[in-house]
């Protein structure tokens, strides 16, 4: 039997969560924090480019269709990635119920086609574990996180509880930041998205690695977007610091090594970066992604994985192999 081509990057948009957090003046401040840190001409473009997708995003008729033509078998799909991470813990338990109902509902349309993933509150930690193990009854794969809350880093003890049970289950964890904290710095030319993206990819799997959560958690199945950003690119320099200096020896091996306990997506936009992180993660590790339906997505994820020039046997371990590995469709 051939394996199917599976895209681990595909969002679906629920208006249901939208509809709940609507109103709420946290809500509004957040979206404030978000134009400024995006500027002007980005929100200018965001708007149409959105709606023209909601189809995509809503429709399994059209996400189907689209699949077919980029010839795709199977999805993973992760909520739109805005987390709502300002809300309290009745509002979050809501957010998180119908995210992960929402989505459960969505991928049932077409189950041997969809695979879903839900949310779980990370400003609140001490109800994440609740929220992962709703997502898992619902029949979702795991969950799809942001690289850090309000105050909170990936590397913070109080998560601890939540790597242990996805560890546990082997729930899939599926990294992708929302937003960048340089604020201002990026609010032209999209470098809140193109600079913002992969630099907050960066610091969360700098944190995940360094502190050691890796260590106590090896075999923790996460999964980082758009290739882990900036990251195995610059690794050696993170090996570099382990090696010369003592606040630098959080972890017990070269932050290199690390790389090949974590997952990928292939979503870099250019062969020689794909190369790169296929040289540093190993193939084994890399998955493929489209960031489906968004315009910094690609429409044609295999093309991009063709043009890599890659030995067949890495081409058909990305191109779906992995992933039905990590699915459990083999």
């Amino acid at each position: 039997m051939t394996t199917p081509t599976i895209d681990v990057h595909a969002h679906v948009l629920l208006p249901e969560v939208e509809e709940t957090v609507a109103g709420r003046p946290e809500r509004a401040a957040a979206r404030e924090l978000e134009a400024r840190r995006a500027g002007p001409q980005a929100l200018a473009v965001n708007g149409p480019m959105i709606r023209d997708r909601i189809p995509k995003l809503t429709d399994v008729k059209a996400r189907l269709a689209a699949m077919d033509a980029c010839r795709v078998d199977v999805q993973l799909v992760s909520p739109v990635p805005d987390y709502h991470y300002w809300a309290d813990e009745d509002l979050a338990r809501t957010v998180w119920e119908l995210a992960n109902t929402g989505t459960a509902a969505h991928c049932a349309q077409a189950p041997e086609r969809l695979r879903g993933l839900g949310l779980v509150p990370l400003q609140h930690p001490r109800l994440a574990v609740e929220a992962l193990e709703h997502a898992l009854e619902q029949g979702l794969s795991g969950v799809e996180l942001s690289s850090h809350a309000p105050g909170l880093e990936l590397s913070d003890p109080a998560y601890e509880p939540l790597w242990t049970r996805a560890e546990e289950t082997g729930a899939l964890l599926f990294l992708h930041p929302y937003g960048c904290t340089l604020d201002e710095r990026l609010d032209r030319w999209y470098l809140s998205n193109t600079v913002g993206q992969p630099t907050e990819n960066a610091v969360a799997l700098s944190h995940l690695i360094f502190s050691g959560v890796l260590d106590r958690h090896p075999e923790l199945k996460l999964i980082a977007a758009h290739g882990g950003g900036y990251l195995p690119g610059h690794i050696g320099r993170s090996d570099h610091a382990w090696r010369v200096r003592p606040d630098a020896r959080g972890c017990a091996h070269p932050p290199s090594s690390y790389l090949k306990r974590l997952y990928f997506d292939s979503l870099v936009h250019e062969p020689s970066v794909l190369r790169e992180l296929i040289r540093s993660a190993g193939a084994d590790r890399v998955l493929l992604g489209s960031d489906f339906p968004f315009d910094m997505g690609t429409d044609d994820p295999l093309a991009a994985l063709r043009d890599a020039d890659l030995p067949d046997l890495d081409y058909h371990a990305i191109r779906g192999a992995n992933a039905a590995s990590l699915l459990r469709l083999v």
